[in-house]
């Protein structure tokens, strides 16, 4: 368990916030760049650590993630004309490029005009991997772009999307890390129901309760979830946790493929989480992405146009407790609505001053000291584990090994695209 003083220090996220500053010395995703689809398109609203923030992508295709409201009188720019290289406030006119510089002000005389005063907050962004990605740190601690291996994929072999996860983003990135729920709440009862999760055949619901090993690296660490089977097999399952909220791990289909996924949990403030989950083919295009989406529960008429799901704590994940009983372990569709409904379930933020943690929360148990250690090392001045590391060989696997075979060597070939 935590103290309620290492609890608050992992959960906050705004500014000035030990965790807050931490996150902003990585790249945060911020949008998805299908959400500005053309030049001059409108404007979307972002909210990020904690901070209210508009994009919009101007008339020369350039995105721009600025603070939502006008330096003049505090007016939501959402509500914004996006037109001729700007975002202009309809309030009184005046007009912002993507770096935050005020262009134009209708309402003031030319004589008395200021525009070159005035700069709005504005934070540098990449688009990469279908995301736009902002940096909010100080400009001198800025990493390089984000390069993971579902980025560098042609767009046809990789889906993304998004979901509001409301609960802090520790829940859900605690819900990724562990390994032992996966065969108990995402487990279908019977083969062939048509339902989202694990069919009984898998090896992940004939292994026993697993091992967790758990070895760290520059960037977080990797993590192994080690399940015996009959006749001396073991069943692997082998993820990566990269600070400061991704996960990569095993594609959704659990039959040792060549897919691989993750989620990242974009905290939009200290209980609203942005999840974006993507999951890529290494060797060819995708057969049906929107196969992916209707797995996490994502798929049409699953989410609305703030990404919030359709299947929530408001009307209880329309739980069925008919398929609970004859289909599908929690009788709720969708696996991501699955974790979120237990996630959420601990209230917007979880108090592990009163949790008992086992051999199986070790991931958990590692995920949390690092972020404590990481956020007092940016606060004493130091450097953010991970944020300059290279990651874009990194690979997530799973694999039935031999009685006779090393499944550890096995492993950390298949995990780690440069031999490492």
């Amino acid at each position: 368990m935590l103290t309620s003083a290492e609890n608050e220090t992992l959960v906050r996220v705004g500014p000035g916030t030990p965790m807050g500053e931490l996150m902003r010395r990585y790249w945060m995703p911020a949008l998805l760049s299908r959400e500005l689809p053309e030049a001059d398109c409108p404007p979307v609203r972002v909210r990020l650590l904690g901070e209210r923030l508009v994009a919009f992508r101007d008339t020369a295709g350039r995105v721009g993630l600025l603070s939502e409201f006008c330096a003049h009188r505090g007016a939501s720019l959402w509500f914004g004309r996006n037109e001729e290289g700007g975002l202009r406030c309809v309030f009184h006119g005046w007009k912002y490029d993507v770096d935050g510089t005020c262009l134009d002000m209708m309402n003031e005389p030319g004589a008395f005009d200021f525009k070159q005063k005035v700069h709005l907050r504005a934070y540098p962004v990449v688009e990469s991997g279908g995301l736009v990605w902002a940096f909010m740190g100080p400009p001198g601690r800025r990493p390089p772009p984000p390069e993971f291996g579902w980025t560098q994929v042609p767009e046809a072999h990789r889906y993304v999307d998004k979901t509001w996860e409301e609960c802090s983003w520790l829940q859900g990135l605690e819900g990724g890390l562990d390994t032992s729920h996966v065969p108990i709440l995402h487990r279908r009862l019977r083969e062939g129901t048509g339902q989202p999760g694990i069919n009984p055949s898998a090896p992940l619901l004939r292994g026993r309760a697993p091992e967790v090993v758990v070895e760290t690296t520059d960037y977080g660490y990797r993590y192994f979830g080690v399940r015996e089977l009959e006749a001396g097999e073991v069943y692997v399952r082998g993820y990566h946790f990269v600070m400061p909220f991704t996960q990569i791990r095993p594609g959704a289909d659990f039959t040792g493929g060549d897919l691989v996924a993750g989620h990242m949990w974009a905290p939009m403030d200290d209980e609203n989480t942005m999840v974006y989950n993507w999951e890529y083919s290494l060797a060819s295009p995708m057969e049906d992405p929107q196969a992916v989406a209707r797995e996490l529960g994502s798929g049409p008429g699953e989410i609305d146009e703030r990404f919030r799901k359709a299947r929530n704590r408001d009307n209880d994940y329309r739980i069925d407790r008919g398929l609970q009983r004859t289909d599908t372990f929690t009788g709720i569709f969708g696996v991501n609505t699955q974790d979120h409904a237990i996630q959420e379930s601990m209230g917007p933020i979880a108090d592990r001053t009163l949790e008992q943690l086992g051999q199986a929360d070790k991931a958990i148990i590692a995920a949390r000291k690092l972020l404590l250690d990481a956020a007092q090392t940016v606060a004493d001045g130091g450097e953010a584990l991970g944020a300059e590391a290279g990651v874009s060989a990194l690979r997530a696997a799973d694999r039935v090994i031999a009685p006779s075979g090393d499944w550890h060597a096995e492993m950390l070939a298949e995990m780690h695209g440069d031999g490492a």
